[in-house]
């Protein structure tokens, strides 16, 4: 996700993919994980980027909490389904102070975020300067300092994980989207975005090695989906007629996601072989995402991909808005009434 925009994950996507999530858990023997440590991007963040440059405003929020809760959708995302599957709280932000109660896990993932470090700032390029090499080194230092301050006791102790739970908890990852899409916003082609996804994938499975060395023994990794689909994506990226797929989505940028995917896969298998204690699963996202939007009427919606709620364009989104337009000299927001029957806004 490139911020700012006014993209919501829609709660059919949440369902079809929470099932498969509900499946894998409870298909073979019951397990249980005391905790969850999530890193990655808007797909996961549950308020880490809000803890640092304010929240999200409406819609976000709206359709379940009521409120700005933190994450960049109108309701709950699967990390909160995830988290929910296991008898578990929803993440706390590590990043954010208040409320939050890190006893079973902490959400280091903040909208925007990448895996390589970006050369920029957010408000220069809208992508989180969090990346996941941050990411790391906070869940390092919460690792090390969580323990000194539970053993003073009292309250720490209901606050903070114990020291057991790091080897048993499940360690999330959604996360590498916003490299690819980083590559086209400098004006790169597909062939100079392909030519550094090795070093992204490098980069990730160093981090995923770092958390074994520090007892992490589950990990769940979600590919990255269908980019090319993505309103903020079709609407900045001019695309030829004949480059565009069946379901309307810019197949380049596809494609470009599917090599990425190719590369996540091998990674994981090299992994499997380097991390022999270590449990790794790998989530089809990107099928799940597509299939969704490809077969948008047959789960309810009319539009699969104008964003739901934005203003302008052919995609109903403009960067500079958001869910804002001006009118009679003021800013209006443009409130969707229907988040969940008129059209799939998805990040």
């Amino acid at each position: 996700m490139e911020l700012p925009s006014s993209v919501f994950v829609v709660s059919i996507f949440t369902f079809l993919l929470v099932s498969k999530v509900q499946w894998v858990a409870f298909a073979a023997s019951p397990c249980h994980f005391p905790a969850i440590f999530n890193f990655g991007d808007s797909n996961s963040d549950t308020g880490g980027l809000s803890a640092v440059f304010g929240q999200a405003p409406p819609p976000h929020g709206e359709s379940y909490f009521h409120h700005p809760a933190g994450r960049y959708c109108d309701g709950r995302l699967i990390i909160d389904f995830i988290a929910k599957s296991f008898g578990l709280p929803y993440l706390s932000a590590y990043l954010d102070s208040v409320g939050s109660n890190f006893t079973h896990g902490a959400n280091f993932a903040t909208a925007g975020s990448t895996i390589r470090p970006q050369n920029s700032t957010l408000h220069q390029s809208g992508f989180s300067p969090i990346s996941l090499d941050v990411q790391w080194n906070e869940f390092y230092d919460f690792h090390r300092r969580s323990q000194i301050i539970r053993s003073q006791g009292g309250v720490y102790k209901n606050l903070l994980p114990a020291a057991e739970d790091f080897s048993h908890a499940l360690y999330t990852f959604d996360i590498g989207q916003n490299d690819l899409t980083s590559g086209y916003f400098s004006n790169m082609t597909s062939s100079e975005v392909k030519a550094y996804v090795p070093d992204v994938l490098d980069q990730f499975e160093n981090i995923v090695s770092y958390i074994y060395g520090q007892g992490g023994r589950s990990f769940w990794i979600h590919n990255t989906g269908p980019f090319g689909c993505l309103a903020y994506v079709l609407e900045r990226i001019p695309i030829l007629a004949a480059e565009v797929d069946k379901t309307g989505c810019g197949a380049p940028f596809n494609e470009v996601a599917q090599y990425f995917n190719l590369g996540l896969k091998k990674v994981v298998s090299q992994l499997r072989k380097k991390l022999p204690l270590a449990a790794i699963t790998y989530v089809d996202v990107f099928s799940v995402k597509y299939k969704l939007i490809s077969q948008a009427r047959k789960h309810g919606f009319n539009e699969s991909l104008r964003a739901c709620c934005g203003h302008g364009g052919k995609y109903n989104y403009n960067r500079h808005l958001g869910v804002r337009s001006k009118e009679n000299g003021g800013w209006q927001r443009n409130i969707c009434g229907q988040t969940m029957q008129g059209s799939i806004g998805m990040d």
